[in-house]
């Protein structure tokens, strides 16, 4: 195995399924010659060439549109979108004709594109560089979402992601890009899309994350010690939600929380709190709570930590929530 972290495993992943499927095709605002602005395509136009992996125009319209085109006539396009902030212009290609061709046309042409975007702050970047906007491919059908927060998990859900035959936004946290390494299997493996991990089991409180909130989380459980038993959810895949896994935790906790880095107001913790009150209502022993980011655009640099959601917060909602009576 060889230690990676986030961003060497999607490219491992990347250069894997370019190396073995000829239709595999990488593209994006500098995505080939300089390795995107993150550099997580680094060295695979040279390794690939300049057919498999290339630089587009500046327009996200072009970049979408055209994988629309290419998936239709047999190829498998990885888009990449510097930000996902930055998706807006080609939002239109997305929620009209990716998620939709394959029920418009019957089934005759799917969609097999994996939309790459970074997303999220904690960079110190501004607005449109550090937005988190789930719900609005999660709220559309015909879409998978996911989301890793590990690199082992990166490079296993981009993989299945690359095999479907149906579109896939991939969310990359750009928080913790680098954060960390973590032991990756060389060879080629999947990790499912839309299944739930449980990293660490507990009796007192289910608290589910995903992305750089998940790490946020650890930290929090951590820093509270041994004094709760907290059951920590990694959701990984957004659409479609793992349900089942969250409500047998809850049923046996009795007592939920979700955190994500999003606005608060209809985003997917009210759907994770929903489905909790759908499936466990009678095994709740206090309101289900959400930890998320105010209702804000994004601030400049400066404050940007106000916005996002901490450690230090998590364990104080944690404490308020496992001593409701």
């Amino acid at each position: 195995m060889a230690k990676l972290t986030l961003l060497g495993a999607i490219n491992n992943a990347l250069d894997q399924q370019l190396e073995k499927d000829k239709n595999v095709v990488v593209y994006g605002e500098d995505a080939g010659f300089e390795g995107g602005v993150f550099r997580v395509t680094k060295g695979l136009q040279k390794k690939h060439g300049k057919d498999r992996v290339f630089d587009t125009p500046i327009s996200e319209a072009a970049i979408l549109g055209s994988a629309v085109g290419m998936a239709a006539n047999g190829l498998r396009p990885i888009p990449e979108i510097q930000f996902s902030g930055f998706m807006f212009p080609g939002y239109n290609q997305i929620a009209v004709h990716i998620a939709r061709m394959r029920n418009r046309s019957r089934g005759k042409y799917p969609m097999p594109i994996v939309v790459r975007m970074p997303y999220g702050g904690g960079v110190r970047a501004l607005e449109h560089h550090s937005e988190s906007l789930e719900t609005l491919f999660a709220h559309i059908p015909g879409l998978k979402l996911v989301i890793p927060a590990t690199p082992y998990d990166a490079k296993g859900l981009l993989t299945a992601a690359i095999k479907d035959n149906d579109p896939v936004i991939y969310f990359e946290p750009k928080k913790i890009y680098r954060a960390f390494k973590q032991e990756v299997p060389e060879e080629e493996y999947e990790v499912p899309i839309g299944k739930a991990r449980i990293v660490k089991e507990g009796s007192d409180l289910t608290v589910v994350s995903w992305g750089a909130m998940l790490h946020e989380t650890q930290k929090a459980i951590k820093d509270l010690g041994d004094d709760y038993s907290i059951e920590l959810i990694d959701l990984r895949t957004i659409a479609p939600m793992d349900t089942k896994t969250v409500i047998e935790s809850v049923k046996k906790t009795g007592r939920f929380m979700v955190v994500h880095e999003a606005v608060k107001t209809l985003g997917i913790g009210s759907e994770l709190i929903s489905r909790v009150n759908e499936g466990a209502f009678f095994h709740l022993e206090a309101q289900p709570t959400r930890v998320t980011a105010p209702d804000i655009t994004v601030p400049l640099p400066k404050g940007e930590h106000h916005h996002i959601v901490d450690a230090k917060r998590i364990a104080h909602e944690i404490k308020k929530l496992a001593h409701f009576e």
